[in-house]
């Protein structure tokens, strides 16, 4: 996509510090980094969302994150993978994120009904 800024730098319109690319992906360090190594892992095929993305685009996704925190020498990390704004998608476009320092993530969890859950369990497992 022309507007997209991670399209803009597969292409290498907008220059980048790469650590990794294959057919299907690219790795690169970001600008404005939340801490020492982070770096976003993206893959090449440009959607929106994570349900946008073809399941073999996504296939490198983990085991790519997986050499980054390794070669950081990271101990604690997160990985993230932001779907809309309301989650904190600020770009359309995956990008899970190795972050070797804290992160604030507030995690607001309620109480369970256990039916409701068991509902719901089998609702997803259905449609899977």
């Amino acid at each position: 996509m022309a507007s997209c800024v991670f399209c803009k730098i597969i292409k290498g319109d907008i220059p980048s510090f790469k650590l990794f690319e294959s057919e299907r992906i690219f790795a690169f360090l970001d600008i404005q980094p939340l801490s020492y190594g982070h770096a976003l892992v993206i893959p090449k095929y440009h959607g929106a969302k994570l349900t946008d993305i073809p399941d073999e685009s996504l296939t490198e996704l983990l085991p790519v994150a997986k050499k980054i925190a390794t070669a950081t020498g990271a101990e604690n990390y997160n990985l993230l993978q932001n779907n809309g704004r309301i989650a904190h998608q600020l770009v359309d476009h995956v990008c899970p994120l190795p972050c070797a320092e804290g992160l604030g993530i507030g995690w607001p969890a309620k109480e369970t009904d256990m039916e409701k859950l068991k509902a719901l369990h089998n609702e997803i497992k259905a449609k899977m």
